[in-house]
C-alpha cells in the first residue's frame, strides 16, 4: 500500500506544479450525514446506523494563465481530508487524504468535485479479532469521492456557503481479501473562505483552437499484486500488456480501441483451489488462467493529467470467473509528450479485481 500512497502523492505534487504563478487559494469545511448503500448481502450486518463526518478542502483557483484552465471553465485543484464515522466499531472509522479537482457549471454556482486518494481504516478484517468486517480486508486502501454542491462564495468578508450531496467509495481493490467494500451517499452542508491576495484577479480568455492529430499508437505495461476472494489465499503478482490506437477528436478528448492480455497469477491458484474445494461442480483444475480482452475507451486530457475510461470484453477467458465484461478507470500523468505513468482500477461492474500501476508510450 505504500507504493499506492507514493503514486497518489506524485499526482498531487504534479498537479500543484502545473502553475508556478501565485493566484488565489480557498478552504472549505463540509459536514455530511448519510447512508451506506446495501450493495451486497455480505455487508448487511455491518450497516447499523447513518455514517457522518467531515470533508475539509484546500483549493488552488485558476484564472486562465494556461489554456487548459479556460477550456475547463477555470477549475480549482487541491487536497482534501475526509473523516467518516461508520457508526459501527466492527466496520471501523475512516480517515482519507485525497487529490481533487473542482469543476464549475451554471455561472459557477454548481460545483462538482472529483477526488482520488488513500484511506486509513481503524478496524479492518482480522480472522480472530474482527472476522465480521467483510468490507475492508486492509488497513490502507484506495478511495474515490464525488461531491456536487450549490456553491456561493464570498458572501461576507470572504466567507461563503455550499450544500449538496456526496458519494464515497472505499475498497481494497482486491489487494487483500475480503473486499466487499462500501458505498456511502450523504447530504452535506458547509462553509468556504477565499484567502485574501494582493494579486489583481480576472479571468483570462483564449480563442478556440482546433486540434488536428493523426491516429496514435499506444503500448502500456501494467503490474501489481492482488488476492482472490478466498481469505488468506495469498497475494500474487499480475501483469497486463495493452496495445491500442487512439484518435484525438478535440482538445479535451480522444477515443480508443485496443486489446489487453492478462497474466493474473492469483487466478492460476484460484482455478486449482476451485477444482479441489468444489470437486462436485467438476471444475477443470488445468484451465488456462490467462485472459485476452478487447476494449473501447475514452481519454480526457486535463493539461498533463489524463483520465482513461474503458469498457472491455473477454474474447478468451477459460476461467469465466467474472463474466464477459470488464471496466477500467485510471489516471495518468504525461512525464513527457509521449511517455506516461499511471494508476488504474480494473473492475467487473461492482467487483474490483486489481489496482494497476502502469507505464505507457504514445507514438
Amino acid at each position: 500500500m505504500r507504493l499506492l500512497t507514493y503514486i497518489l502523492l506524485f499526482f498531487s505534487v504534479a498537479i500543484f506544479a502545473q502553475e508556478k504563478e501565485m493566484k488565489q487559494y480557498s478552504v472549505d469545511v463540509n459536514y455530511f450525514y448519510g447512508s451506506i448503500l446495501p450493495h451486497h448481502t455480505n455487508i448487511l450486518h455491518l450497516i447499523k446506523g447513518h455514517p457522518e463526518g467531515a470533508i475539509i478542502g484546500f483549493n488552488r483557483k485558476t484564472f486562465g494563465s494556461k489554456k487548459w484552465e479556460a477550456w475547463y471553465n477555470y477549475p480549482d485543484y487541491g487536497l482534501s481530508f475526509q473523516y467518516q464515522n461508520n457508526k459501527n466499531p466492527e466496520l471501523g472509522d475512516l480517515y482519507g487524504l485525497y487529490a481533487h479537482y473542482n469543476f464549475y457549471f451554471l455561472n459557477r454556482r454548481l460545483q462538482l468535485r472529483v477526488a482520488q486518494g488513500v484511506t486509513y481504516n481503524t478496524n479492518p478484517y482480522d480472522r480472530e479479532t474482527n472476522y465480521r468486517n467483510l468490507a475492508y480486508g486492509a488497513r490502507y486502501m484506495p478511495s474515490t469521492y464525488f461531491m456536487l454542491n450549490y456553491h456561493k462564495p464570498n458572501i461576507w468578508k470572504g466567507f461563503g456557503v455550499q450544500t449538496g450531496i456526496n458519494f464515497v467509495h472505499h475498497s481494497n481493490a482486491n489487494l487483500k481479501a475480503p473486499n466487499t467494500s462500501t458505498n456511502t451517499i450523504a447530504f452535506n452542508i458547509g462553509v468556504n473562505y477565499d484567502i485574501e491576495t494582493n494579486d489583481s484577479l480576472h479571468y483570462i480568455t483564449h480563442p478556440k483552437e482546433k486540434l488536428t492529430e493523426p491516429i496514435r499508437y499506444n503500448l502500456v505495461f501494467r503490474s501489481g499484486v492482488n488476492e482472490s476472494d478466498v481469505v488468506n489465499s495469498g497475494q500474487y503478482p499480475f501483469y497486463v500488456a495493452s496495445a491500442y490506437v487512439d484518435k484525438r477528436i478535440n482538445r479535451k478528448s480522444a477515443i480508443q480501441l485496443g486489446t489487453d492480455v492478462f497474466w493474473m497469477m492469483y487466478m492460476k491458484e484460484f482455478i486449482r483451489y476451485q477444482s479441489i474445494a468444489y470437486f462436485e461442480n467438476n471444475y477443470d483444475g488445468t484451465a488456462d488462467y490467462r485472459r485476452i480482452g478487447v476494449f473501447a475507451g475514452h481519454e480526457l486530457f486535463i493539461n498533463k493529467l489524463a483520465i482513461d475510461t474503458q469498457m472491455g470484453y473477454y474474447v478468451y477467458d477459460p476461467s469465466d470467473k467474472f463474466g464477459a465484461l470488464y471496466q477500467r478507470l485510471g489516471a495518468k500523468y504525461y512525464i513527457t509528450k509521449n511517455v506516461s505513468a499511471g494508476v488504474s482500477l480494473k473492475t467487473h461492474v461492482s467487483r474490483a479485481e486489481a489496482i494497476e500501476f502502469g507505464l505507457g508510450v504514445r507514438l
